[in-house]
């Protein structure tokens, strides 16, 4: 018999972005027989976050920066002894392959780079960073074609190093939840939703600019921001400005399904992305989508399909315009649509490519 492949995987917490919700996809779906998984988290849970599955082992660190976790990561990787490392935010991808000497010399280590590289890196270290450590990963995984070319062109990685996998998306669990209990109190239509943390890149502030402007046109509507993060203040305090403290709710962390039944119109106001799983979730529930051009993966995804709408600009006045188009397109009765550009992202097609990857990488390490 085959012995399973010994996995870590290496995430900030349980709960929050996109990074760790698509590690808790394949912490609770890579089949048992083929994976014996453990976790590596480094700070604290992120409210809300779910325990992993009772069969993975989770070993936490509990300090408050990456940095900090250097010398108990390598007693970690050579007490376990992993085949396989996957990492999945950047700042861990760094710590990883800086620490790669000092580990097992048959351990594989796999990346997964959470946004596009150019856009995101914040300094001239960044980019060092990326073009001194990157090459050393045994696989760079992207979210999109788009998001690897750039780490072609930009930081010089080989195209053999790269490979594009979607995210993971439980689009029949979405599109099955059904529930009476909602969040939307009984107020007009048309109602707006975004889900995201509230920090820069997120664009939050973005939206709520745009939103002083549609209410000019569309004076009913009013929004939802769900998600925590250090903006919030000065969030609410720009909403107060612009007279619009009665037209959005800050829900902090709550479960975007009790949202998706009664809201209008999906929005990703965001500077910068990856592929966010918010908009793929929102548009697994069918909403109507509309999106800054934040990546060219995301341009990519929603250009020309039906039910969404993308802004020219990261701008508060393209994203008013953008969203006025599409309210005036939609009618005042809520509209569903299959979104067909979301085939790739089904959960159990996208886990057989992990997989795949994962026990190929592995492999090649053993041998």
């Amino acid at each position: 018999m085959t012995q399973p492949i010994r996995l870590l995987l290496l995430i900030p917490h349980l709960g929050g972005g996109g990074a760790e919700r698509v590690a808790a996809e394949l912490a609770s779906r890579l089949k048992r027989e083929q994976f014996r998984i453990c976790m590596a988290l480094i700070t604290a849970d992120a409210p809300g976050a779910e325990p992993p599955p009772e069969w993975i082992t989770v070993h936490r660190f509990n300090v408050r920066r990456v940095r900090h976790a250097w010398l108990k990561l390598i007693r970690l990787i050579r007490t376990e002894q992993p085949d396989a490392i996957l990492s999945g935010m950047a700042h861990l991808n760094f710590l990883i392959l800086l620490l790669k000497p000092f580990l097992p010399r048959c351990t594989r280590i796999l990346i997964r780079q959470n946004s596009t590289a150019s856009t995101s890196a914040r300094n001239a270290l960044d980019r060092f960073l990326y073009r001194r450590l990157y090459p050393r990963a045994d696989a760079v995984i992207c979210q999109s074609q788009a998001m690897a070319d750039d780490l072609v062109a930009n930081f010089g990685i080989r195209p053999g190093r790269l490979q594009v996998l979607h995210n993971p998306i439980d689009i029949r669990r979405i599109r099955n939840t059904t529930s009476n209990v909602h969040r939307w109190s009984e107020r007009t239509y048309p109602r707006i939703l975004t889900v995201g943390r509230l920090s820069s890149e997120k664009g939050n502030d973005l939206l709520i600019r745009a939103m002083e402007i549609v209410k000019r046109h569309h004076p009913n509507v009013w929004f939802a921001i769900l998600g925590l993060g250090p903006e919030e203040a000065s969030l609410r305090l720009l909403a107060w400005e612009l007279g619009l403290n009665t037209a959005v709710i800050f829900a902090g962390h709550d479960d975007p399904t009790l949202y998706y039944p009664r809201a209008t119109l999906y929005v990703q106001p965001s500077r910068h992305e990856g592929m966010p799983n918010a908009l793929l979730e929102a548009a697994a529930a069918g909403l109507p989508i509309v999106a800054t051009p934040c990546s060219a993966g995301v341009s990519e995804l929603l250009r020309d399909a039906p039910g969404t709408w993308l802004a020219a600009s990261a701008s508060p006045q393209a994203l008013a315009q953008t969203i006025s188009e599409a309210l005036t397109s939609l009618g005042t009765t809520p509209r569903r649509f299959e979104h067909a550009f979301l085939a790739p992202f089904e959960a159990s097609a996208a886990i057989s490519a992990y997989e795949a990857l994962i026990t190929r990488t592995a492999n090649e390490g053993l041998q």
